[in-house]
């Protein structure tokens, strides 16, 4: 049974960085910088350590008294998967689900027992666990769309905690902004130094307001977009286990479960037209005559 160690190996998890989230960091963050310079401005001008000790000191302190210790715990580990993209594909898992059935349908469900300790997706170990010890069907569905409904309220907390902080970190801006000008107050005799203060002042309301809109925010939507990609894959798997305990056709369930991969295969769906347009065009000619 050695050879069943193909489908072992596709449920690998692809660890690969987020391009998009790291180019668009330095996209945001060089595009003001970039018109601050063309401005005439200086990178120095806004490079104030009191400012971003204001804003990122108040907006922790905001979000503790807002969230638990432990959700802000597992949100902060979270925060790789905004630059990391770790998932595995829809049809890599279709893939391991059919074979997987295509031995439950000639050896039986109880052979996939020999498979459980090499599957690397707990989720469908467990459920593959489950209906190989015998539950009924509905038990086992039940039971797991509950740990997805669970899985789905503790991503959606983690993801609240980032838009909490985004929430926050303008308005500790602006409070940053007036106590900057309460110390400028302090000085009016002097004009020129007046200037210069509320210039700096200012600086942690664009901190407080740049955190929010390029950082917390999308931060909170990326951890949701994984999230939903998670509890989609949670869904397919659901699905294919169901299958494979009904004794369904490991090409009926192949066909159930490609809803599921539509978006990966869009490029292969796009081309499927093409050989019917060709066909059409190739009988235009031919009805052309029929015509005349």
């Amino acid at each position: 049974m050695a050879g069943k160690a193909a489908p072992k190996k596709k449920g690998k998890e692809k660890v690969s960085i987020d391009l998009a989230t790291i180019g668009g960091l330095f996209l945001a963050v060089g595009g003001i910088l970039g018109g601050l310079i063309l401005e005439g401005g200086n990178i120095k001008d806004v490079a104030q350590i009191t400012a971003a000790m204001i804003v990122l000191g108040g907006t922790l302190g905001a979000v503790l008294v807002t969230t638990p210790v432990s959700v802000l715990l597992k949100a902060a580990k979270q925060l790789p998967l905004v630059f990391i993209n770790k998932a595995q594909s829809a049809e890599t898992a279709i893939e391991e689900i059919v074979e997987l059935a295509t031995k439950a349908r000639k050896s039986g469900i109880v052979s996939l027992e020999q498979d459980l300790e090499a599957l690397p997706d707990p989720f469908l170990k467990k459920a593959l666990s489950l209906a190989v010890d015998g539950m009924e069907l509905k038990e086992l569905r039940k039971m797991m769309e509950l740990e997805i409904a669970l899985e789905e309220q503790r991503t959606e907390e983690q993801a609240k905690v980032y838009e909490a902080a985004g929430g926050y970190s303008p308005t500790i801006g602006i409070i940053g902004a007036v106590l900057g000008l309460i110390q400028v107050m302090k000085h009016l005799e002097n004009i020129e130094e007046v200037g210069k203060g509320i210039a700096v002042a200012f600086v942690a309301t664009v901190y407080g307001v740049g955190l929010a809109n390029i950082f917390f925010l999308p931060s909170g939507n990326k951890l949701k977009a994984r999230a939903r990609r998670t509890i989609l894959m949670r869904e397919l798997v659901l699905e294919g286990v169901s299958a494979i305990v009904e004794g369904l056709n490991p090409k009926l369930i192949r066909s159930k479960l490609e809803a599921y991969a539509r978006e990966e295969s869009s490029s292969k769906q796009a081309k499927a037209p093409k050989p019917a347009k060709q066909k059409q065009g190739a009988a235009a000619p031919e009805a052309a005559p029929a015509k005349n």
